[in-house]
């Protein structure tokens, strides 16, 4: 069975959490990545979160699997293969379904890796869209309590709506 799916308060540990982890892994990637970034809800502050770090590794080139498994795995990641996903490889830290810590690896400055940081970036500047969000995902926690897919999947309009927004915002200040 899943994990519950609980929204917590924004807590502000999660940020000292994040760059510990940061540093474990760039110490055990050393040289295979152009950037580490802390993303998902955990990485904005004041929105309130499932307590589960989400870091994204940027490297130039998506490698084959094998060279990530043995290093993070010396770190407690343990690789998920996602064969829906070609463009990212994932590792989890804790339970099935219920872990503690993700790791998304992707090319640097690829849509996917783009995304991610867009969508951080404009809550993190757009408190009203941040609530918005926040009250959408406390609503589909209620709904989905036991069902961390249909959580997920309940949040991808939303999502998708603001990176185009963003995108757009994006590129009429460049004009």
């Amino acid at each position: 069975m899943d994990k519950k799916v609980i929204i917590e308060t924004y807590k502000e540990y999660w940020q000292i959490q994040f760059e510990e982890e940061k540093k474990s892994i760039t110490e055990i990637l050393s040289g295979q990545f152009i950037a580490i970034e802390h993303i998902g809800s955990t990485s904005i502050e004041g929105l309130g979160a499932k307590p589960i770090l989400d870091i994204a590794i940027g490297v130039e080139k998506l490698k084959v699997t094998n060279e990530y498994i043995k290093p993070l795995a010396k770190i407690g990641y343990e690789f998920v293969d996602h064969e829906e996903f070609p463009e990212r490889r994932f590792f989890r830290k804790g339970e099935w379904r219920a872990g503690t810590h993700h790791v998304h690896i992707y090319e640097f400055k690829s849509e996917h890796w783009n995304n991610h940081i867009l969508f951080r970036n404009y809550l993190r500047e757009n408190t009203a869209i941040l609530k918005e969000y926040e009250q959408l995902k406390k609503k589909l926690a209620k709904e989905f309590t036991f069902d961390r897919v249909k959580y997920t999947q309940g949040k991808s309009n939303f999502i998708q709506n603001v990176i185009k927004k963003a995108k757009k915002e994006a590129e009429t200040s460049v004009h």
